[in-house]
């Protein structure tokens, strides 16, 4: 994307998501642009979570984004702009989980720093338990760990969650239910 003028890009950041995708339909380039930067760093976590691979989520994203330029005349004026991203992006991971090949799982995000009285053992005793948890949750079929990404890190409600993998919020709830089980059997040794 190229830059944009510092008054235009503070005119359109004003906007709400409706209003510039309207005006990106209309081939208003610096509309898309602000739309790309107010939801790029979610989607990119989004996506990084999804594939455990940041190489992957960055294609995956811009992927989407390119898929969202050319889709934008059916964009429903009424949706939010990022829910719709949301499953868009879901979608392109998804379709990536599903080709036969690894997911790396020393990508993703790190866990958080800890505090100055921290002792080495518990910083090594925590590090093991977010590296158990990571693998757990790459081991988890691609549409629970869908919608436990989706609800437990970036906290979308389950009909948000149902509008964008395109399942009811019951599937949802089954799928949540499952992952979480299944998340908590692989974690019981760290309890």
């Amino acid at each position: 994307m190229p830059a944009l003028d510092d008054a235009v890009e503070d005119a359109l950041s004003d906007l709400d998501d409706g209003v510039l995708a309207v005006r990106a339909c209309e081939d208003d380039d610096e509309a898309f642009a602000v739309l790309v930067r107010r939801h790029s760093g979610h989607l990119l976590a989004l996506a990084q979570h999804l594939l455990g691979n940041r190489a992957d989520a960055e294609d995956a994203v811009q992927e989407a984004f390119l898929s969202a330029w050319r889709q934008l005349p059916e964009f429903r004026r009424g949706a939010s702009f990022g829910t719709w991203m949301y499953r868009i992006v879901t979608n392109r991971c998804l379709n990536v989980l599903r080709r036969p090949r690894p997911v790396p799982l020393h990508t993703v995000a790190d866990p958080p720093a800890a505090d100055a009285g921290s002792s080495p053992p518990r910083i090594a005793e925590t590090d093991a338990a977010t590296a158990a948890l990571v693998e757990a949750l790459m081991e988890l079929r691609p549409e629970l760990r869908a919608c436990w990404v989706l609800r437990e890190l970036h906290g979308l409600h389950y009909e948000e969650i149902a509008h964008v993998l395109g399942a009811s919020e019951q599937t949802v709830r089954g799928r949540l239910s499952r992952a979480r089980r299944a998340l908590m059997e692989a974690m019981r040794p760290w309890r």
